[in-house]
């Protein structure tokens, strides 16, 4: 990962493939693999936030789809 540039509310970076991967998989399982009580609290953002996050990242990195599972 390079920082390319930081202000106050924005940080624009550069990240490898690998490193696109790695965020997809871990937001995957934060979002899909874990049950996570009181999710909001503990992550800090609403469910919808973090899969809009994980939809955005998905679309850069289309030959690693994640695995949503089912936790009912």
């Amino acid at each position: 990962m390079e920082i390319i540039e930081s202000k106050e509310n924005k940080t624009i970076v550069s990240l490898s493939l690998a490193e696109i991967t790695i965020l997809n998989n871990a937001l995957n399982e934060i979002c899909n693999g874990v049950d996570i009580p009181e999710f909001e609290t503990r992550i800090g953002y609403s469910r919808q936030q973090v899969e809009d996050l994980l939809d955005q990242i998905h679309s850069l990195n289309p030959s690693e789809p994640p695995q949503p599972w089912n936790l009912s």
